[in-house]
Protein backbone atom coordinates (compact mmCIF):
# COMPACT_ATOMS: atom_id res chain seq x y z
CA UNK A 1 0.00 0.00 0.00
CA UNK A 2 1.04 3.06 -0.49
CA UNK A 3 2.42 5.35 2.22
CA UNK A 4 -0.41 7.81 1.44
CA UNK A 5 -3.32 5.98 -0.72
CA UNK A 6 -4.53 9.09 -2.71
CA UNK A 7 -1.00 10.70 -4.06
CA UNK A 8 -1.58 11.31 -7.39
CA UNK A 9 -5.73 12.79 -7.55
CA UNK A 10 -6.12 16.02 -7.46
CA UNK A 11 -9.55 18.01 -6.37
CA UNK A 12 -10.75 21.53 -6.45
CA UNK A 13 -12.50 22.28 -3.46
CA UNK A 14 -14.69 25.32 -4.55
CA UNK A 15 -16.78 25.82 -1.33
CA UNK A 16 -17.28 27.49 1.74
CA UNK A 17 -18.23 27.14 5.61
CA UNK A 18 -17.63 23.41 7.25
CA UNK A 19 -19.74 20.45 5.46
CA UNK A 20 -18.14 20.35 1.91
CA UNK A 21 -14.46 21.73 2.82
CA UNK A 22 -14.40 18.61 5.70
CA UNK A 23 -15.27 16.09 2.56
CA UNK A 24 -12.18 18.06 0.65
CA UNK A 25 -10.07 17.64 3.82
CA UNK A 26 -10.53 14.02 4.05
CA UNK A 27 -8.85 13.75 0.37
CA UNK A 28 -6.33 15.80 1.50
CA UNK A 29 -5.54 13.65 4.45
CA UNK A 30 -4.82 10.47 2.34
CA UNK A 31 -2.33 12.58 0.07
CA UNK A 32 -4.55 13.94 -2.60
CA UNK A 33 -3.60 17.17 -3.96
CA UNK A 34 -6.48 19.76 -3.03
CA UNK A 35 -7.26 22.89 -3.96
CA UNK A 36 -9.15 25.48 -2.25
CA UNK A 37 -10.41 28.00 -4.29
CA UNK A 38 -12.18 31.73 -2.48
CA UNK A 39 -13.13 34.44 -3.55
CA UNK A 40 -10.74 37.51 -2.48
CA UNK A 41 -13.61 38.26 0.35
CA UNK A 42 -12.52 34.84 1.68
CA UNK A 43 -14.21 31.69 3.28
CA UNK A 44 -15.92 33.22 6.13
CA UNK A 45 -14.93 30.41 8.09
CA UNK A 46 -11.69 32.57 8.52
CA UNK A 47 -13.40 35.57 10.00
CA UNK A 48 -15.97 33.41 12.59
CA UNK A 49 -13.27 32.64 15.78
CA UNK A 50 -14.69 35.64 18.53
CA UNK A 51 -18.43 33.95 18.02
CA UNK A 52 -16.86 30.57 18.30
CA UNK A 53 -15.58 31.69 21.60
CA UNK A 54 -11.56 31.59 19.62
CA UNK A 55 -9.33 33.89 18.95
CA UNK A 56 -9.81 36.41 15.32
CA UNK A 57 -5.99 35.74 14.32
CA UNK A 58 -5.21 33.77 11.26
CA UNK A 59 -2.29 32.47 12.97
CA UNK A 60 -4.00 30.86 15.17
CA UNK A 61 -7.35 29.88 13.40
CA UNK A 62 -8.47 26.19 14.95
CA UNK A 63 -11.26 25.69 12.91
CA UNK A 64 -10.23 26.91 9.77
CA UNK A 65 -7.39 24.51 10.22
CA UNK A 66 -9.90 21.57 11.17
CA UNK A 67 -11.37 21.68 7.83
CA UNK A 68 -8.63 22.77 5.17
CA UNK A 69 -5.55 21.90 6.89
CA UNK A 70 -2.89 20.05 4.12
CA UNK A 71 -4.99 22.81 1.03
CA UNK A 72 -3.06 24.94 -1.59
CA UNK A 73 -5.18 28.28 -1.32
CA UNK A 74 -6.09 30.14 -4.50
CA UNK A 75 -7.98 33.53 -5.18
CA UNK A 76 -10.07 34.06 -8.38
CA UNK A 77 -12.63 36.52 -9.85
CA UNK A 78 -14.47 33.30 -11.20
CA UNK A 79 -16.80 36.79 -12.66
CA UNK A 80 -13.90 37.42 -14.85
CA UNK A 81 -13.90 34.86 -18.06
CA UNK A 82 -9.96 34.82 -17.27
CA UNK A 83 -10.83 34.21 -12.96
CA UNK A 84 -12.92 30.77 -15.41
CA UNK A 85 -10.64 30.29 -17.78
CA UNK A 86 -7.56 29.59 -15.19
CA UNK A 87 -10.49 27.25 -13.41
CA UNK A 88 -11.21 25.52 -16.68
CA UNK A 89 -7.76 24.99 -17.04
CA UNK A 90 -7.14 23.45 -13.69
CA UNK A 91 -10.26 20.92 -14.46
CA UNK A 92 -8.18 19.76 -17.07
CA UNK A 93 -6.26 17.16 -14.72
CA UNK A 94 -8.97 17.33 -11.80
CA UNK A 95 -10.19 14.38 -10.91
CA UNK A 96 -12.78 15.57 -8.16
CA UNK A 97 -14.71 18.82 -8.05
CA UNK A 98 -16.05 19.76 -4.95
CA UNK A 99 -18.53 22.56 -4.26
CA UNK A 100 -21.60 23.70 -1.98
CA UNK A 101 -22.99 26.75 -4.12
CA UNK A 102 -26.03 26.65 -4.53
CA UNK A 103 -27.52 25.61 -7.62
CA UNK A 104 -28.99 28.76 -9.23
CA UNK A 105 -25.58 30.04 -7.98
CA UNK A 106 -23.17 27.96 -9.84
CA UNK A 107 -25.47 27.55 -12.97
CA UNK A 108 -25.39 30.93 -13.87
CA UNK A 109 -21.56 31.18 -14.05
CA UNK A 110 -21.39 27.70 -16.22
CA UNK A 111 -19.81 26.17 -13.34
CA UNK A 112 -22.64 23.15 -13.10
CA UNK A 113 -22.81 19.55 -13.66
CA UNK A 114 -24.35 19.37 -17.02
CA UNK A 115 -22.11 22.66 -18.28
CA UNK A 116 -18.77 20.41 -17.90
CA UNK A 117 -19.67 16.63 -17.56
CA UNK A 118 -18.30 16.69 -21.50
CA UNK A 119 -15.67 18.88 -21.75
CA UNK A 120 -13.83 17.20 -18.79
CA UNK A 121 -15.36 13.21 -18.82
CA UNK A 122 -13.56 11.89 -16.21
CA UNK A 123 -14.70 14.64 -13.62
CA UNK A 124 -16.34 13.13 -10.10
CA UNK A 125 -18.76 16.14 -9.68
CA UNK A 126 -19.66 16.59 -6.17
CA UNK A 127 -22.57 18.62 -4.58
CA UNK A 128 -23.13 19.68 -1.59
CA UNK A 129 -26.38 21.62 -0.97
CA UNK A 130 -28.61 22.49 1.96
CA UNK A 131 -31.92 20.54 0.05
CA UNK A 132 -31.09 19.05 -2.78
CA UNK A 133 -30.96 20.38 -6.00
CA UNK A 134 -34.34 19.47 -7.52
CA UNK A 135 -38.03 20.88 -5.66
CA UNK A 136 -39.41 24.30 -4.36
CA UNK A 137 -37.04 25.13 -1.95
CA UNK A 138 -33.72 23.92 -3.62
CA UNK A 139 -32.45 27.28 -3.84
CA UNK A 140 -32.82 27.88 -0.17
CA UNK A 141 -29.69 28.84 1.80
CA UNK A 142 -29.27 25.73 3.86
CA UNK A 143 -27.20 25.46 7.18
CA UNK A 144 -26.68 22.91 9.70
CA UNK A 145 -28.52 24.37 12.05
CA UNK A 146 -31.41 25.06 9.81
CA UNK A 147 -31.00 22.15 7.23
CA UNK A 148 -29.90 19.39 9.28
CA UNK A 149 -30.87 20.21 12.81
CA UNK A 150 -34.04 22.14 12.50
CA UNK A 151 -36.10 21.25 9.00
CA UNK A 152 -35.41 17.42 9.72
CA UNK A 153 -36.88 17.10 12.88
CA UNK A 154 -33.79 16.21 14.60
CA UNK A 155 -34.56 19.98 16.83
CA UNK A 156 -37.91 19.29 16.93
CA UNK A 157 -38.37 16.31 19.06
CA UNK A 158 -34.92 16.10 20.65
CA UNK A 159 -35.38 17.87 24.10
CA UNK A 160 -36.95 17.31 27.46
CA UNK A 161 -40.86 18.39 26.99
CA UNK A 162 -42.05 21.09 28.23
CA UNK A 163 -38.84 22.80 28.20
CA UNK A 164 -36.86 24.37 24.81
CA UNK A 165 -35.13 22.49 22.12
CA UNK A 166 -31.19 21.93 22.43
CA UNK A 167 -28.35 24.13 22.35
CA UNK A 168 -26.92 23.61 19.02
CA UNK A 169 -23.33 23.68 18.46
CA UNK A 170 -21.57 24.24 14.64
CA UNK A 171 -20.30 21.22 12.46
CA UNK A 172 -22.14 18.04 13.74
CA UNK A 173 -24.85 17.91 10.43
CA UNK A 174 -22.02 18.64 7.82
CA UNK A 175 -19.54 16.57 9.31
CA UNK A 176 -21.48 13.90 9.25
CA UNK A 177 -22.60 15.12 5.94
CA UNK A 178 -19.24 15.47 4.53
CA UNK A 179 -18.31 12.27 4.96
CA UNK A 180 -21.21 11.05 3.44
CA UNK A 181 -20.53 12.89 0.42
CA UNK A 182 -16.41 11.35 1.03
CA UNK A 183 -17.92 7.58 0.67
CA UNK A 184 -20.11 8.79 -2.77
CA UNK A 185 -16.88 10.34 -4.20
CA UNK A 186 -14.73 7.33 -3.64
CA UNK A 187 -17.41 5.10 -4.88
CA UNK A 188 -17.85 7.36 -8.29
CA UNK A 189 -13.86 7.67 -8.28
CA UNK A 190 -13.88 3.74 -8.12
CA UNK A 191 -16.32 3.55 -11.23
CA UNK A 192 -13.83 6.07 -13.25
CA UNK A 193 -11.12 3.53 -12.95
CA UNK A 194 -13.36 0.93 -14.41
CA UNK A 195 -14.93 2.73 -17.13
CA UNK A 196 -13.09 6.04 -17.73
CA UNK A 197 -16.16 7.80 -17.40
CA UNK A 198 -17.08 10.11 -14.38
CA UNK A 199 -20.21 11.29 -12.76
CA UNK A 200 -21.98 13.71 -10.45
CA UNK A 201 -22.31 12.88 -7.09
CA UNK A 202 -25.10 14.55 -4.37
CA UNK A 203 -25.75 14.82 -1.38
CA UNK A 204 -27.85 17.45 1.18
CA UNK A 205 -27.85 18.70 4.64
CA UNK A 206 -31.70 17.25 4.96
CA UNK A 207 -31.44 13.83 3.07
CA UNK A 208 -27.97 13.05 5.77
CA UNK A 209 -29.98 14.17 8.84
CA UNK A 210 -33.49 12.08 7.52
CA UNK A 211 -31.23 8.60 6.82
CA UNK A 212 -29.70 9.40 10.49
CA UNK A 213 -32.76 9.60 12.05
CA UNK A 214 -34.27 6.52 10.07
CA UNK A 215 -35.13 4.02 12.26
CA UNK A 216 -37.55 6.58 14.23
CA UNK A 217 -38.67 8.89 11.24
CA UNK A 218 -39.93 5.12 9.73
CA UNK A 219 -41.56 4.04 12.90
CA UNK A 220 -43.37 7.59 13.65
CA UNK A 221 -45.87 6.01 11.26
CA UNK A 222 -46.99 3.69 13.46
CA UNK A 223 -49.44 6.45 15.12
CA UNK A 224 -50.89 4.52 17.76
CA UNK A 225 -47.89 3.05 19.04
CA UNK A 226 -44.55 3.82 21.04
CA UNK A 227 -43.78 7.41 22.50
CA UNK A 228 -44.77 10.56 20.94
CA UNK A 229 -41.52 13.20 21.20
CA UNK A 230 -40.83 15.57 22.47
CA UNK A 231 -40.88 13.73 25.48
CA UNK A 232 -39.33 13.08 29.30
CA UNK A 233 -36.44 11.60 30.50
CA UNK A 234 -38.88 10.80 33.11
CA UNK A 235 -41.36 8.68 31.56
CA UNK A 236 -38.49 6.79 28.86
CA UNK A 237 -39.84 4.10 26.76
CA UNK A 238 -37.14 1.86 27.78
CA UNK A 239 -36.06 2.97 31.36
CA UNK A 240 -32.52 1.07 31.02
CA UNK A 241 -31.80 3.75 27.94
CA UNK A 242 -32.01 6.53 29.88
CA UNK A 243 -30.44 9.19 31.43
CA UNK A 244 -29.53 9.07 35.73
CA UNK A 245 -28.53 11.83 37.96
CA UNK A 246 -25.82 10.61 40.41
CA UNK A 247 -25.44 12.25 44.36
CA UNK A 248 -22.74 15.18 42.80
CA UNK A 249 -25.30 16.15 39.82
CA UNK A 250 -23.51 14.07 36.78
CA UNK A 251 -25.64 12.50 34.59
CA UNK A 252 -24.98 8.74 33.62
CA UNK A 253 -26.29 7.42 30.45
CA UNK A 254 -27.17 3.97 30.05
CA UNK A 255 -27.90 1.56 27.12
CA UNK A 256 -29.21 -1.53 27.33
CA UNK A 257 -31.92 -2.43 24.70
CA UNK A 258 -32.74 -5.57 25.93
CA UNK A 259 -34.36 -5.00 29.03
CA UNK A 260 -35.44 -8.20 29.97
CA UNK A 261 -32.09 -9.72 29.48
CA UNK A 262 -30.12 -6.83 31.75
CA UNK A 263 -33.25 -6.58 34.11
CA UNK A 264 -31.94 -9.58 36.45
CA UNK A 265 -28.05 -8.13 36.12
CA UNK A 266 -28.49 -4.47 36.99
CA UNK A 267 -31.29 -4.33 39.58
CA UNK A 268 -29.17 -5.62 42.17
CA UNK A 269 -26.35 -3.07 41.33
CA UNK A 270 -29.37 -0.72 42.48
CA UNK A 271 -29.62 -2.23 45.59
CA UNK A 272 -33.27 -3.88 44.48
CA UNK A 273 -32.50 -7.66 44.80
CA UNK A 274 -36.21 -7.47 45.65
CA UNK A 275 -37.37 -6.87 42.96
CA UNK A 276 -35.89 -9.57 40.71
CA UNK A 277 -38.32 -12.06 38.93
CA UNK A 278 -41.16 -9.13 39.90
CA UNK A 279 -43.54 -9.86 36.87
CA UNK A 280 -45.26 -5.93 37.43
CA UNK A 281 -41.36 -4.86 36.11
CA UNK A 282 -40.95 -6.44 32.74
CA UNK A 283 -40.55 -4.25 29.64
CA UNK A 284 -44.21 -5.85 28.09
CA UNK A 285 -46.06 -4.96 31.49
CA UNK A 286 -44.36 -1.16 31.64
CA UNK A 287 -45.45 -0.55 28.20
CA UNK A 288 -49.17 -2.28 28.61
CA UNK A 289 -49.73 -0.31 31.89
CA UNK A 290 -48.11 2.90 31.16
CA UNK A 291 -45.20 2.11 34.65
CA UNK A 292 -42.05 3.98 33.06
CA UNK A 293 -42.51 6.75 35.59
CA UNK A 294 -42.98 4.76 38.52
CA UNK A 295 -39.95 2.86 37.70
CA UNK A 296 -37.80 5.17 36.60
CA UNK A 297 -38.81 7.06 40.13
CA UNK A 298 -36.83 3.54 41.61
CA UNK A 299 -33.64 4.19 39.59
CA UNK A 300 -33.43 7.91 39.85
CA UNK A 301 -33.62 7.28 43.81
CA UNK A 302 -31.21 4.75 43.65
CA UNK A 303 -28.74 6.66 41.61
CA UNK A 304 -29.06 9.64 43.62
CA UNK A 305 -27.57 7.91 46.71
CA UNK A 306 -23.58 7.86 44.83
CA UNK A 307 -21.32 9.84 43.58
CA UNK A 308 -20.83 9.34 39.64
CA UNK A 309 -17.21 8.02 40.14
CA UNK A 310 -18.88 5.43 42.39
CA UNK A 311 -21.30 4.76 40.01
CA UNK A 312 -19.07 4.20 37.29
CA UNK A 313 -16.40 1.67 39.20
CA UNK A 314 -20.21 -0.55 39.82
CA UNK A 315 -21.04 -0.39 36.28
CA UNK A 316 -17.64 -1.04 34.62
CA UNK A 317 -17.34 -3.72 37.05
CA UNK A 318 -21.17 -5.47 36.07
CA UNK A 319 -20.25 -4.76 32.55
CA UNK A 320 -23.24 -2.48 31.97
CA UNK A 321 -22.87 -0.45 28.89
CA UNK A 322 -22.65 3.55 30.22
CA UNK A 323 -21.01 6.58 30.18
CA UNK A 324 -20.99 9.84 32.23
CA UNK A 325 -22.47 12.47 30.01
CA UNK A 326 -19.41 14.44 29.55
CA UNK A 327 -18.32 17.89 28.77
CA UNK A 328 -15.86 19.11 25.84
CA UNK A 329 -13.18 19.73 28.41
CA UNK A 330 -13.61 16.88 29.97
CA UNK A 331 -13.27 14.91 26.06
CA UNK A 332 -9.98 16.91 25.68
CA UNK A 333 -8.27 14.68 28.45
CA UNK A 334 -9.93 11.28 27.71
CA UNK A 335 -7.72 8.67 27.71
CA UNK A 336 -9.15 6.48 25.48
CA UNK A 337 -9.99 9.25 22.80
CA UNK A 338 -6.19 9.73 22.80
CA UNK A 339 -5.87 5.94 22.70
CA UNK A 340 -7.63 5.76 19.15
CA UNK A 341 -5.86 9.04 18.22
CA UNK A 342 -8.78 11.11 18.32
CA UNK A 343 -6.42 14.48 18.65
CA UNK A 344 -3.20 15.70 17.93
CA UNK A 345 -1.30 18.31 20.01
CA UNK A 346 -0.07 21.38 17.27
CA UNK A 347 1.81 24.34 18.36
CA UNK A 348 0.20 27.96 18.10
CA UNK A 349 1.09 31.16 18.51
CA UNK A 350 -0.47 30.73 22.57
CA UNK A 351 1.20 27.37 22.90
CA UNK A 352 0.14 23.82 22.23
CA UNK A 353 -3.53 23.17 21.05
CA UNK A 354 -5.42 20.16 20.85
CA UNK A 355 -6.75 19.64 17.53
CA UNK A 356 -9.16 17.03 16.27
CA UNK A 357 -8.14 14.20 13.41
CA UNK A 358 -10.40 13.29 11.61
CA UNK A 359 -11.90 9.92 12.54
CA UNK A 360 -11.08 7.52 9.78
CA UNK A 361 -7.73 5.47 10.05
CA UNK A 362 -5.94 3.10 7.19
CA UNK A 363 -3.44 0.76 9.22
CA UNK A 364 -0.75 1.18 6.35
CA UNK A 365 -1.16 4.32 5.46
CA UNK A 366 1.28 6.95 7.01
CA UNK A 367 -0.66 9.73 9.64
CA UNK A 368 -0.19 13.38 7.83
CA UNK A 369 1.19 15.50 11.03
CA UNK A 370 -1.39 18.28 11.77
CA UNK A 371 -0.73 21.11 9.39
CA UNK A 372 -2.37 24.49 8.89
CA UNK A 373 -4.87 25.45 6.32
CA UNK A 374 -3.40 28.01 3.63
CA UNK A 375 -3.76 31.58 4.35
CA UNK A 376 -6.25 33.30 1.75
CA UNK A 377 -4.22 33.34 -1.57
CA UNK A 378 -1.37 31.95 -0.35
CA UNK A 379 -0.68 29.68 -3.03
CA UNK A 380 -2.32 31.90 -6.14
CA UNK A 381 0.57 32.62 -8.16
CA UNK A 382 2.32 29.05 -8.12
CA UNK A 383 -0.69 27.64 -8.92
CA UNK A 384 -1.70 29.68 -11.73
CA UNK A 385 2.16 29.52 -13.01
CA UNK A 386 2.01 26.14 -13.19
CA UNK A 387 -0.46 25.97 -15.80
CA UNK A 388 1.82 27.68 -18.32
CA UNK A 389 0.91 31.22 -17.83
CA UNK A 390 4.17 33.47 -18.41
CA UNK A 391 5.19 36.07 -15.77
CA UNK A 392 3.90 38.56 -17.99
CA UNK A 393 0.68 37.06 -17.84
CA UNK A 394 0.53 36.72 -14.43
CA UNK A 395 1.56 40.32 -13.44
CA UNK A 396 -1.16 41.27 -15.85
CA UNK A 397 -3.79 39.13 -14.63
CA UNK A 398 -2.29 40.22 -10.87
CA UNK A 399 -3.27 44.15 -11.58
CA UNK A 400 -6.59 43.31 -13.03
CA UNK A 401 -7.65 41.65 -9.67
CA UNK A 402 -8.34 38.63 -11.71
CA UNK A 403 -6.69 36.23 -9.00
CA UNK A 404 -5.15 37.68 -5.52
CA UNK A 405 -2.28 36.73 -2.94
CA UNK A 406 -2.04 36.47 0.52
CA UNK A 407 0.23 39.92 0.34
CA UNK A 408 -2.63 41.17 -1.38
CA UNK A 409 -5.27 40.32 1.41
CA UNK A 410 -3.14 39.66 4.78
CA UNK A 411 -3.93 43.03 6.32
CA UNK A 412 -7.71 42.11 5.47
CA UNK A 413 -7.35 39.07 7.24
CA UNK A 414 -6.42 40.55 10.58
CA UNK A 415 -2.52 39.27 9.67
CA UNK A 416 0.86 41.37 10.01
CA UNK A 417 4.40 40.89 8.45
CA UNK A 418 5.92 40.92 11.98
CA UNK A 419 3.50 38.11 14.03
CA UNK A 420 3.58 36.14 11.04
CA UNK A 421 7.80 35.94 11.14
CA UNK A 422 7.13 34.95 14.23
CA UNK A 423 4.31 31.96 13.14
Amino acid sequence: MSMRPLEGIKVIDMSTFIGAPACARFFAEFGAEVIKIEPKSGDLVRFNGVSEGRLGTPYENTTWDLENAHKKGLVLDLKAPEGREILFKLLETTDIFITNWRPQAIAKLGLDYESLKDRYPKLVYASFTGYGEEGPDCNLPGYDFTSFWARSGLQGTLYQKESEPINLVPGIGDHTTGMFLAAGIMVALYNVQKTGRGDKVEINLLHSAIWTQGIVIQAAQYTELGTKYPTSRKVAENPFNNTYKTKDGRFIQLSMPPFDVFYPKFMPLIGREDLVGNPRYTMKNITENKLHGEFIAIIDEAFAQKTAEEWVDILTKADIPHSICQVWEEVLEDKQAWAIGAFEKVKYLTGERTMVRQPVTIKGCEKRKYARGPFLGEHSEEIIRSLGYTEEQLKDLHARNIYNTWDDLREKCGGNLEEERSY
